[in-house]
């Protein structure tokens, strides 16, 4: 069972990166985001509406999961709009990454092996070095750093307040409620007049694309949860850094490709070493 949670977290993580390099090339960040998340989110609804009322509880996590997504939404926008992909996207996931196994080990007493503490801190080095730090005689914005530290937060957030979800929620459920949860952060945005049209007009295959990859992304790492501890599953989720960092060089010319390309095979190493001997 394990293998299988192994398997479907990396599905997941590219998913992951795919989606959101759709959304950092995307006109408007929160009118694409509102528009990828409304597709999986309508036909869900009544869904979520029946599990809802027959629950047995759980309601403070909900709204907290509630919350933490309607943040991550807003904060995933603004970082794509001040900051690269290739700094944004290893910060925000980089921050989730060191902070679920360690809330796992807080609160459900899980544990990693001594090899797999390393190879956590080895993956936090190379997050710093995908994003651009050090950076000797240049200066690192703050803003979109920040912004992407918050991303993190959120994602730490939601995973965790996810897990004791699933005792009261399906995740069709809870791919519903988060989804709502960004759409509301965002219906401002997305509201604007002429927004919407002008943003899915010659969009529409990314839109669609979009719309079936970010929900599973995230479907498939649900679904992985019961068959292994999260702080195992949750860094190997990490290998869709590698994989937006591969995008950035490649697809979005970014600079220092080299040092990316590198930093994204020690990675990958040390993904396996958790996967393995974590």
């Amino acid at each position: 069972m394990t293998s299988l949670a192994i398997l479907l977290v990396t599905a997941s993580g590219l998913a992951h990166s795919v989606w959101n390099l759709l959304a950092k090339k995307s006109r408007d960040k929160a009118v694409f985001l509102w528009l990828i998340f409304s597709f999986t989110t309508i036909p869900l609804l009544p869904y979520l509406v029946w599990e809802l009322i027959h629950a047995d509880g759980g309601w403070v996590t909900l709204v907290l999961s509630f919350a933490f997504q309607a943040a991550y939404g807003l904060l995933l926008s603004l970082s794509y709009r001040e900051g690269d992909m290739s700094q944004v996207y290893p910060i925000m996931r980089g921050t989730g990454m060191f902070l679920v196994p360690l809330l796992g080990m807080l609160i459900w007493h899980e544990s990693l092996s001594v090899w797999g503490w390393l190879a956590l801190l080895i993956m936090l080095l190379c997050f710093f070095s995908l994003s651009g730090w050090p950076a000797p005689g240049k200066r690192v914005a703050m803003r979109p750093v920040l912004l992407a530290l918050g991303v993190g937060l959120c994602t730490a957030g939601y995973v965790t307040m996810d897990k004791f979800n699933l005792q009261h929620l399906s995740a069709l459920s809870l791919l519903a409620l988060g989804n709502l949860g960004v759409m509301a952060a965002l219906t401002p945005a997305a509201l604007r007049k002429g927004k919407l049209r002008a943003e899915w007009t010659g969009r529409w295959k990314q839109t669609l694309a979009g719309a079936v990859l970010s929900p599973g992304s995230y479907l498939l790492f649900l679904l992985a949860i019961p068959y292994a501890p999260i702080g195992l599953i949750s860094p190997i989720r990490e290998c869709g850094t590698v994989f937006a960092a591969i995008f950035g060089v490649l697809l979005l010319k970014e600079s220092q490709g080299f040092r990316r390309i590198v930093s994204s095979a020690v990675m990958a190493a040390a993904i396996v070493t958790v996967a393995l001997w974590g």
